[in-house]
């Protein structure tokens, strides 16, 4: 079952490369149905758990990285463009 996730994070290390966290988040993990709209989060849609989805963002992050992963929800506010709330509409 396809499901809408948030996942933000803190990648802390000086001059490490995390390219394989984006790209194991946008093509592993995401069915390709993601955006990121923020410095630090992605909203993406999966039929992978949060854990599921940890399990295959851990070779990508080391002990002084932080990330969490929750389920999204249709009842959702914030501060955006028209355009970028239609795009997150849509995923619900």
């Amino acid at each position: 079952m396809v499901k809408t996730y948030m996942i933000t994070y803190d990648l802390s290390k000086p001059g490490q490369d995390y390219s394989d966290f984006k790209k194991i988040l946008t093509e592993d993990i995401s069915n390709g149905v993601w955006c990121h709209f923020w410095d630090s989060s992605y909203l993406f849609q999966t039929n992978l758990t949060a854990n599921e989805a940890m399990d295959k963002l851990r070779p990508a992050i080391d002990s002084t990285d932080r990330v969490i992963i929750v389920e999204a929800a249709k009842d959702h506010q914030g501060w955006m463009t028209d355009k970028q709330w239609d795009y997150i509409n849509k995923m619900f």
